[in-house]
């Protein structure tokens, strides 16, 4: 890199910072909490154990440090598993290209599932999120990861922008992981034979 000596020199003999210098301490206290339990504390865990020793910080900071040294807790149960690919499917092309970042709305729609944990059991969550302006626009929650589910989150973002007034989605990228709810035949379908037309127009 073609930089100045000077900077450089300035570089190496910079003091560490009053985070950088605290971070480090923490560090050391985070892997001796996480090594006398076990090494089975998760984050919420050593977070605790540090405030019982008076020892101040947020829980922000030790998810981050945690995560910086490679450490994890231990996870009761199965372990579930959201992107399950369909081998046999084909797989579209990637329009985004890791670019998250749209110039307006409707021309990213970011979609995917997750689970959460319930005294009942598991529920798995769909939804489809602007990425403009990071806001969910559908939603679905069920009891399994069907297809149905993910259908109804795309229907629910359609619906919410047809009552905005909006019903041009023809330019919008629907970008999805691998999972084979989205590589499905009825899935695809939804996306590419259904056009959303604006109702004032059908009589001209």
């Amino acid at each position: 890199m073609q930089i100045a000596p000077s900077t450089y020199y300035d570089h190496v003999g910079r003091r560490p910072s009053r985070r950088e210098a605290r971070d480090e301490a923490l560090r050391a206290e985070i892997e001796r909490i996480h090594a006398a339990n076990y090494r089975v504390y998760g984050a919420r865990k050593v977070w605790l154990a540090l405030n019982r020793e008076g020892i101040e910080v947020a829980r922000c900071t030790v998810e981050r440090l945690m995560a910086e040294l490679g450490l994890s807790g231990a996870v009761r149960g199965r372990v579930k598993r959201t992107t399950i690919a369909d081998l046999a499917a084909t797989r579209p092309a990637d329009l985004v290209s890791r670019q998250f970042g749209p110039p307006r709305p409707n021309r990213l729609w970011v979609a995917d599932l997750t689970y959460v944990s319930t005294w009942s059991g598991f529920a798995y969550v769909a939804f489809v999120v602007d990425a403009y302006a990071r806001r969910i626009l559908g939603w679905r929650v069920a009891a399994t990861m069907a297809t149905s589910m993910v259908l109804d989150s795309i229907e629910h973002a359609i619906w919410t922008r047809q009552r905005e007034g909006i019903f041009d989605l023809k330019d919008v990228v629907h970008h999805t992981d691998r999972g084979s709810q989205y590589t499905s035949i009825k899935f695809t379908e939804r996306l590419v034979f259904t056009t959303v037309e604006n109702p004032a127009s059908r009589d001209g």
